[in-house]
């Protein structure tokens, strides 16, 4: 079912700031696979709150193999971003009900496991970050979960 003009017109804001907060995600993640040293230096500072301290730490393979695994990880985002930017121009911009569903299910998929690991591993650092970005994602789904139609069909639900 569509939404009414009305409908897609108030919900319009929260659209374009979940759009842009897939936007800065998409950037987060290319940032890591093009500028690996500055993302090092940045989690770095996060994570020691020195931005030299962690490539100082280790030898310069296992280094590399951070930059690798920082790479493949905003590779993953990268794609990410993607997906979450098309539901969004796609399926939500259209008023599809289970749009928001399955955006908060993807949020909901990478916070938890990602935040519990960073908890029990000792890196809280991480677990505000990822806070951080949830917070955005979360305001922008409860605003367009919020002035969503009430009424929906039977194959919506």
């Amino acid at each position: 079912m569509m939404a009414s003009r009305s409908t897609t017109e108030t919900s319009m804001g929260g659209y374009r700031f979940l759009l842009g907060v897939a936007g800065v995600t998409l950037l987060m993640g290319l940032a890591m696979v093009l500028l690996p040293g500055v993302t090092l230096q940045a989690f770095g500072l996060m994570i020691y709150r020195d931005a030299a301290a962690m490539p100082a730490q280790f030898s310069p393979e296992a280094v590399r193999y951070i930059q690798l695994v920082h790479a493949v990880l905003g590779a993953t985002i990268v794609g990410w971003a993607v997906l979450i930017g098309g539901v969004v121009v796609g399926a939500l911009r259209r008023g599809e009900s289970r749009a928001l569903l399955w955006l908060t299910a993807s949020i909901a998929a990478w916070f938890v496991p990602d935040t519990a690991y960073s908890l029990i591993s000792g890196y809280w650092q991480n677990a505000v970050f990822n806070l951080l970005f949830a917070a955005a994602f979360g305001v922008a789904l409860w605003q367009g979960a919020r002035r969503r139609t009430p009424a929906m069909s039977r194959s919506e639900r």
